[in-house]
């Protein structure tokens, strides 16, 4: 049981953490606003049809952070492999995005 409560404790100071990063309150403020209008006008099942895939966005956004902070911890010098790493991370959450995008819509307008 010891260890579930640090896990919580560790899991509670990377939100905390995350918060602090631009991208990340970006992303959190598309999903806090897009599930109420979807809500509003599709109602309550279409948001249990659309949540997994904003939170899909928030944990994708989370991984990169941790690519990037570790590839800035590994090597401070640009590298193109560290280069590589954080544009393929970057890519995952562009799609991660554009896949929350496309199920709203989806959602929305079909």
């Amino acid at each position: 049981m010891e260890h579930f409560f640090k896990a919580l404790s560790y899991s509670r100071d990377g939100f905390c953490f995350l918060v602090k990063e631009t991208a990340f309150r970006q992303e959190l403020l598309m999903l806090v606003l897009a599930l109420p209008l979807v809500a509003w006008l599709k109602g309550a099942q279409s948001v249990l049809e659309t949540l997994p895939w904003g939170l899909l966005v928030l944990i994708v956004e989370a991984l990169n952070t941790g690519i990037e902070k570790t590839v800035d911890l590994c090597s401070p010098q640009i590298h193109p492999l560290a280069k590589a790493a954080k544009d393929v991370s970057s890519f995952a959450c562009g799609t991660a995005i554009a896949v929350f995008i496309f199920v709203c819509a989806r959602t929305l307008f079909f």
